[in-house]
C-alpha cells in the first residue's frame, strides 16, 4: 500500500522534469527488486532485455508502449538507480529509495523531457506508480492507456 502519492512537473525552459514521490509499505530490498528484477519489472512497468549491469544497455518495452534503449549509469543497490535513454532525446530517469519506518520512500525523477511533453509523462508515471502499488499488493494492474487518459484533466491536458 502507499500513501501520499505526489506527482509534479518542474519546468526548466524548453525542458522539464517529472518528479514522483510515494511511500510503500514494503522493505527497501523488496522495492529495489521490483524496480530492477526483470521478471518483476515486467509485471508492472516494462519488459527489459540486455546487459543489466553498470554501463550496460537494455532494450525496454514499457506498458505505455514506449520502446527504446536505456543505459545503466548508476546502480547503487538498494538506494539509487539512474538510467539514460540512448537516442535523440536522451532523458535521464533516477530512482532513489530510502527506508521510512517499516516502509520505503521512492522518489523518481524523469529529466530532460521536452516541456510540452512533460505533463503527458507525469500522467504516465502516475499510472506506472499506481501499477507498482497494485503489483506489490498482489492485485491486477491497470489498462494503461485508458487510465492515462483519465488523468489528463489533472495535468491540464486536453481530454480525448
Amino acid at each position: 500500500m502507499t500513501n501520499a502519492l505526489q506527482v509534479g512537473v518542474i519546468p526548466a525552459g524548453e525542458y522539464g522534469t517529472v518528479r514522483i514521490e510515494d511511500r510503500f509499505d514494503t522493505g527497501i530490498a523488496d522495492l529495489w527488486a521490483a524496480l530492477t528484477d526483470p521478471t518483476r519489472l515486467a509485471r508492472w512497468l516494462a519488459v527489459v532485455n540486455g546487459d543489466l549491469r553498470l554501463g550496460g544497455e537494455v532494450r525496454a518495452h514499457f506498458t505505455s508502449n514506449w520502446d527504446g534503449v536505456l543505459r545503466v549509469d548508476v546502480c547503487d543497490a538498494p538506494h539509487r538507480l539512474v538510467v539514460s535513454e540512448v537516442g535523440a532525446e536522451e532523458s535521464v530517469m533516477e530512482a532513489v529509495l530510502t527506508e521510512d519506518g517499516d516502509g520505503t520512500r521512492l522518489v523518481i525523477e524523469d529529466r530532460g523531457l521536452p516541456a510540452a511533453d512533460a505533463p503527458y509523462h507525469a500522467a504516465g508515471w502516475q499510472v506506472h506508480i499506481e501499477d507498482l502499488t497494485a503489483y506489490l499488493a498482489g492485485m491486477a494492474t491497470s489498462e494503461w492507456e485508458s487510465r492515462w487518459r483519465e488523468l489528463f484533466p489533472a495535468y491540464g491536458l486536453p481530454v480525448g
